[in-house]
């Protein structure tokens, strides 16, 4: 029986943000690894990917191949919502903790960090990879908050300026780099 709308959180954690929506781990679903994704899914048969803080526990490389990996397997305009951590957000403590390598014990899941995105940086990688790229909340090089208006029903992102209530307000504490990319094929 196939699934008319089918929308995979990966690396969903204990959080399930998204009622309707399946929930993986990296054991079940491996962003690099495309056998998992074949033995759960046919190619273009998935209508979106939301990655809340994923990505940048990969390479670049290894980023880009997940984006190719995920190209695959969305329907033609199927989207990827990806949020990371923000390189441009001006915050020095903020910046500590996401660190590539991260602070702290080996068990805190900065400590598997491998790149901090920028906004630019992150849109190269999906638009290398096929996709169409929206930015939804990002901070530019010169420290400027931007939002652009987007929908939690197409994926929520607890870790944005939407829907955290430590970002409400006037100051951010903890925002997200966020962006849809779409498969335009």
């Amino acid at each position: 029986m196939e699934i008319k709308d089918l929308k995979i959180v990966i690396g969903a954690g204990p959080y399930h943000n998204n009622p309707g929506w399946l929930h993986t781990q990296e054991e079940n679903l491996n962003l690099l690894d495309e056998t998992t994704w074949s033995n759960m899914f046919e190619k273009s048969s998935i209508s979106a990917i939301l990655a809340e803080h994923v990505w940048e526990h990969l390479t670049y490389e290894e980023g880009l191949q997940a984006a190719k990996i995920c190209l695959k397997y969305l329907k033609p305009s199927g989207y990827i919502r990806c949020a990371v951590p923000d390189g441009y957000f001006p915050d020095e403590e903020y910046q500590r903790i996401v660190q590539i390598g991260g602070p702290g014990p080996e068990d805190h899941p900065a400590a598997s960090h491998k790149i901090v995105y920028t906004y630019q940086l992150l849109v190269e990688l999906f638009e290398t990879a096929g996709f169409e790229v929206r930015l939804l909340e990002y901070f530019d090089e010169n420290g400027h908050f931007h939002q652009n208006e987007w929908d939690g029903s197409d994926g929520v992102i607890f870790r944005s300026k939407k829907f955290d209530p430590r970002n409400h307000g006037e100051r951010l504490a903890f925002p997200s780099l966020i962006m849809d990319a779409k498969k335009c094929r």
